[in-house]
């Protein structure tokens, strides 16, 4: 127990450390909003078998996080940087129950459990559940925490104050604040390599390659989701924010009020431009605003500012947002027309490039104490230093990420299949692969291989009201 009597950094540990524990409470519930989003995304016939998958990356993920991932950060952070290595350190929070064990590990370990649940929207509704088990205790043992060790636990991209290589080769550190890059680009793109092997749904594209619209079957369920994971990323960045009170050397006490404030209005600032700029550009590509699209930039813009919110000007965060949400509909317009990739929920397009343009792009919106004051908010370019640690910092994960994946989806295969029967697919997978039915008394469902719907001359879906469906894209968040 720690001696609170007339100890200013005892309190002030103390407070700090029960808002940790909050903002971790927080965090865990962007899971139900991930559930949502994805739910609403797929057919009623697939619903149960989404909500099984996120069960399972937070159900397998934090225990093979705390039994393995975190230690594997640890060792990666040491491997990759001039620490010496400490295997048995690095697993040292295993019996450590004060503040920097236990603690610390549940909030690391709401960001692992994020990753992992990313990659679940992608390869919906055709995806073997055993295997997706599987990898959902690789990306939370292997894939996310060497990511976590390369930058946050002092390796590789960290900067010479950690002894990371490259850092110190550099002079400079990866800044990537809450995880735009570490842990939603981690997500989308290992998402986009999964869904690419797993192949697309069935009638996903016509006989000539082009893609056909499969609508999900809750639009109210995918944008109850996002405004819940909206409302959950406060946590996610204001969180990480963790010093509420600091100590100086004579004693006194300060609140952090300047830092918690800049994080969070630029992450507010974030997701309105997000979702601002996807309405606009999803009325201009498709002639009318779309909600999902909409619901989509709001993430997107949230992703793109989440390694900038304490680095960059208000201003500047808004950019990054406004940046986010209007490269998502193109983005997931390559990915399904050029890539011929079923992303179900759009995941790559609202988690990796939103994350990797968002970071790249901090040291050009750099807010300073000292700098020359634009419109309110001190300024000051990084630096070309820092931009090419940033641009070396996202292409470092993306690589290691799709080589990662690649490597055990390929495994997978081989093992289980990646993949449920034709059978299976056309009936759902909640009955193929769990036996239960979401919506029993719910008759029929949309989609091109269903009984209630054909498809339309212009590439809607016609359900049996006459109403042309227009296609939406994916989500995000997943």
């Amino acid at each position: 127990m720690l001696p609170l009597q007339a100890d200013a950094a005892a309190i002030a540990n103390s407070i700090n450390y029960v808002w940790v524990l909050v903002v971790s409470f927080l965090i865990f519930f962007m899971q139900p909003g991930f559930a949502l989003l994805e739910a609403g995304q797929v057919r009623a016939k697939n619903v149960g078998n989404v909500l099984m998958k996120n069960m399972t990356d937070w159900g397998l993920g934090v225990l093979v996080y705390f039994l393995v991932g975190a230690g594997v950060a640890g060792i990666v952070g040491s491997l990759t940087s001039s620490s010496a290595l400490d295997i048995m350190g690095a697993f040292s929070y295993i019996g450590e129950p004060g503040a920097t064990g236990w603690i610390n590990w549940v909030f690391g370990a709401v960001f692992a459990m994020t990753a992992a649940t990313i990659v679940s929207g992608a390869v919906a509704e055709r995806m073997d559940f055993r295997a997706y088990v599987v990898f959902a205790g690789v990306i939370t043992g292997i894939i996310y925490p060497v990511v976590q060790g390369l930058t946050w636990s002092g390796g590789l991209l960290a900067g010479p104050s950690a002894g990371g290589y490259l850092g110190s080769a550099l002079g400079v550190g990866y800044l990537d604040f809450a995880g735009a890059t570490v842990v939603h680009m981690v997500g989308g793109i290992a998402g986009l390599v999964a869904a690419k092997m797993v192949g697309p749904r069935k009638g996903r594209f016509d006989e000539d390659g082009n893609s056909q619209p499969i609508p999900g079957h809750s639009m109210l369920l995918a944008v109850l989701g996002t405004l819940i994971l909206a409302f959950g990323w406060y946590g996610f960045n204001v969180g990480t924010q963790a010093t509420v009170l600091s100590v100086a050397d004579d004693g006194s006490v300060a609140f952090m009020g300047a830092a918690l404030g800049r994080v969070v209005l630029v992450t507010t600032l974030g997701m309105g431009a997000g979702a601002v700029a996807a309405m606009l550009v999803s009325t201009f590509w498709q002639g009318k605003p779309d909600p999902l699209w909409m619901a989509n930039g709001l993430l997107a813009g949230l992703v793109a500012v989440t390694g900038a919110v304490p680095h960059v000007t208000w201003w500047g965060g808004l950019i990054l947002g406004a940046l986010g949400g209007a490269i998502v509909l193109p983005a997931y317009r390559w990915t399904v027309d050029s890539l011929k990739i079923d992303d179900v929920c759009g995941v790559f397009a609202v988690h990796g490039a939103a994350g990797a343009l968002g970071t790249v792009l901090i040291p050009v919106f750099g807010a300073s104490s000292s700098g020359v004051a634009i419109l309110g908010d001190g300024y000051a370019f990084m630096g070309v230093t820092q931009l090419v640690m940033q641009v070396l910092g996202v292409a470092i994960i993306a690589l290691w990420t799709v080589a990662a994946t690649a490597v055990t989806f390929k495994v997978l295969d081989s093992v289980f299949g990646l993949r449920v029967s034709e059978e299976e697919e056309v009936a759902g997978l909640d009955a193929g692969e769990h036996g239960i039915s979401t919506y029993p008394e719910f008759v029929g469902d949309s989609g091109p291989d269903s009984p209630r719907a054909t498809l339309s001359t212009d590439g809607g879906v016609r359900t049996d009201g006459g109403e042309t469906v227009p296609e939406s894209g994916g989500e995000t968040d997943d």
